[in-house]
């Protein structure tokens, strides 16, 4: 039976330690603040962004929101995202995804203050990633990697599969894996022969939406498997992409959904907001 990587609990840790440090923010005068921005009316955003606004307050960070109309036109969008560019007060920009599709998403995070770029989307901090440097992680790799880092799950020379190649988790994720000198392999819905893939793998993770695809026949023994998918069944059940119940008895680490990544990408977000409030202040 596999361990469970507990992300809930890994997250409520890192919570604590990012609210010590606005803490000591606050003393010397700087008050962090994110800004998230809504297009439309998506209904599992507005979860999103009530957990965002929830763990903010939690840790003491300022939150103000955007909520913009579904016809909202690109030249609003810009201007909108120019204004908080501006404000001294917001150190993090958040749009939230998906947009309605009439918007560029790419020209939108192209427009956010690459300083103030708390989900690591802009080409800039892409391309610090790329290069190894300090720069703003995305959310959902950043936690990936914090959670195997915290269960001393061993990456350096570790053949890593992962199924996705989302700019959001796939593309920043395989940097990531490539910088703790993994060798990584990226699939996807083109890739012939995935099951041969995943069976030589050390570490899978998984980030395509389907329900239950990864099943006990397709991962070797002992591998590490990491679920980024949120599925929700006919029944309701929220399930991952991995079909937990027979692959954690051949897996020898697994993270649950819900619990395991979902926790943890709030928990970055956090984590990229105080970084951005000090760096933004001048502070190392």
């Amino acid at each position: 039976m596999a361990v469970i990587m507990d992300g809930k609990a890994l997250a409520q840790k890192i919570r604590l330690e990012e609210k010590e440090k606005v803490e000591k923010l606050n003393q010397k005068g700087i008050y962090p603040k994110l800004a998230v921005i809504m297009v439309g009316e998506d209904k599992a955003s507005k979860v999103y962004v009530k957990n965002k606004s929830k763990a903010c307050t939690e840790v003491g960070i300022s939150y103000e929101e955007f909520l913009l109309p579904e016809n909202t036109t690109m030249e609003e969008l810009l201007q909108t995202i120019e204004m908080l560019n501006k404000r001294e007060d917001v150190h993090g920009i958040l749009l939230q995804s998906p947009i309605p599709k009439h918007l560029d998403i790419l020209t939108a995070f192209e427009s956010i203050d690459f300083r103030k770029d708390v989900d690591g989307f802009h080409p800039i901090n892409i391309g610090r990633l790329a290069l190894n440097r300090q720069t703003f992680i995305s959310c959902t790799p950043h936690g990936v990697m914090r959670l195997l880092e915290e269960y001393h799950v061993e990456i350096a020379g570790a053949n890593v599969v992962i199924v996705g190649r989302s700019n959001i988790v796939g593309k920043p994720l395989a940097q990531c894996m490539l910088n703790k000198d993994a060798t990584v392999t990226i699939c996807h819905s083109k890739t012939k022969d995935l099951k041969e893939l995943t069976k030589k793998a050390d570490i899978i993770v998984m980030a395509i939406g389907k329900a239950n695809f990864l099943t006990a026949d397709m991962i070797k023994p002992n591998a590490v498997v990491i679920d980024v998918g949120i599925n929700r069944l006919d029944t309701g059940k929220l399930v991952g992409d991995v079909n937990f119940p027979e692959v954690s008895q051949k897996a020898s680490y697994i993270t649950p959904v819900p619990g395991g990544v979902g926790p943890m990408t709030i928990a970055m977000l956090i984590h990229n907001v105080v970084v951005a409030s000090k760096y933004l202040n001048g502070i190392e």
